[in-house]
């Protein structure tokens, strides 16, 4: 798909919160290739980033609604599906690096290159 958003808009799904479908109806504003973080995205919903990862641990329209954009502000990558290291985390980096979004092991941390240039802003 070419285009920055996806065409497609997810139905709402019985398992999920009004407030988590505010938070998938914003993370879809992020475009390929840029991330924001848990706090950035929490402050333009007013919550709290912890809100925010839980929303992402539970996104059930992933990847269209992509919640790999959404990375910790140091620049690490954060968490994915709940897990902070192994498959998850290697899942995770993978569908940044196709975004072209690369990342650098640092202490044990995934961290996402150029990070800065990379982050979306609302």
């Amino acid at each position: 798909m070419n285009s920055a958003k996806s065409s497609r808009t997810p139905k709402s799904s019985p398992k999920t919160t009004p407030f988590q479908e505010r938070v998938y109806a914003k993370l879809r504003d992020v475009p390929r290739g840029r991330v924001t973080t848990y706090g950035a995205l929490a402050r333009v919903l007013k919550t709290s980033a912890r809100a925010i990862g839980q929303a992402m641990r539970r996104n059930p329209y992933a990847p269209e609604v992509p919640c790999h954009r959404v990375v910790a502000a140091d620049g690490s990558i954060g968490g994915f599906g709940g897990k902070t290291s192994g498959k998850k985390i290697r899942e995770k980096a993978f569908l940044l690096k196709r975004e072209r979004i690369n990342t650098t092991l640092k202490n044990e941390k995934l961290f996402i290159d150029d990070f800065e240039k990379r982050l979306h802003h609302w």
